[in-house]
């Protein structure tokens, strides 16, 4: 057989599995959204949810998952950005730096349940934080460091090498060469990934389970004050996210419309995953658009 119909048949084939995957997923998301939009409403967006009758909503929840989502990018964006920033400017190539890159790689191939039991036993038991949006954030950071780490890692190395001697030859010192040239030059690789891992934190169940609680206590909108029990902004209050939601209606709900307002949710759920993706994109390219100015 000659080498150009080996390469259709490899070709053809190569396509149409990708074609294949791609069917599935679109197929699913259609799915998802079509079962689950008529049961969205602005009464479903901001309405508590309920525990016995029917007519609930995600209000509680989906703040809950936003909140935690941005409690878990304060704490794990510095770090993962300092461990970039050193790994990517300052490391030698050694052992030491080849077996942080593999603890690295080992940290992101765990389950997220097994995160969720080390948060459970360190920072509920062990900190007493208990069942807290603290709690969840740090494990979810734990869960959001290898991501995050590696995509700031690779915004930096694609800068140019010849930028970085430029600011040497000029007498800067490594530091200032690292943060006046490296780090706005990769700025829009370091905020699209750090809009990406958001996105994908956003969406998680299995670590929370074990970490932020199941139960939506009631709060108030209208307390500032992050040390007040009822306030919407208490990190130490347990709160139920709009993904654990999703499980915990399917699981063992009792409300008579428990399928509508799961599918519900996962239309929401899914919708904003959506958009994070999409501001990611939108956010890299009006950065790289400015910066080429």
């Amino acid at each position: 057989m000659r080498a150009e119909k080996v390469d259709k048949i490899a070709t053809t084939v190569v396509l149409a599995l990708a074609g294949l995957t791609g069917l599935a997923v679109v197929s699913f998301l259609v799915y998802l959204l079509v079962v689950g939009l008529p049961n969205v409403s602005w009464h479903f967006l901001f309405s508590p949810a309920e525990s016995f009758k029917s007519g609930g909503g995600i209000r509680d929840q989906l703040f809950n998952s936003l909140y935690l989502v941005v409690l878990t990018m304060l704490v794990s964006v510095p770090l993962a950005l300092c461990a970039a920033i050193y790994l990517s400017e300052y490391a030698p190539q050694n052992r030491l730096t080849a077996l942080l890159r593999l603890a690295i790689e080992v940290l992101s191939s765990l389950p997220s349940v097994v995160i969720g039991l080390f948060g459970y036993l360190v920072f509920v038991l062990q900190f007493g934080l208990d069942f807290s949006l603290l709690a969840g954030a740090l494990a979810l950071t734990i869960l959001n460091l290898p991501l995050l780490t590696r995509s700031c890692e690779d915004a930096l190395r694609q800068v140019p090498a010849l930028q970085r001697q430029a600011g040497l030859g000029l007498g800067m010192s490594k530091w200032r060469v690292t943060t006046k040239i490296v780090l706005p030059a990769a700025l829009s690789g370091i905020i699209t990934g750090a809009i990406l891992s958001a996105g994908r934190i956003f969406g998680e169940a299995a670590a929370l389970i074990y970490t932020a609680g199941q139960s939506a206590p009631a709060i108030s909108y209208t307390d500032w004050n992050p040390f007040s029990p009822t306030s919407f902004l208490n990190p130490l209050r347990p709160a139920e996210t709009l993904a654990v939601h999703i499980w915990k209606v399917n699981s063992e709900g009792l409300v008579p419309d428990a399928r509508a307002v799961s599918n519900g949710s996962a239309a929401v759920l899914i919708i904003t995953i959506l958009a994070f993706n999409l501001l990611a994109r939108l956010v890299g390219s009006l950065i790289k658009r400015r910066l080429a100015k």
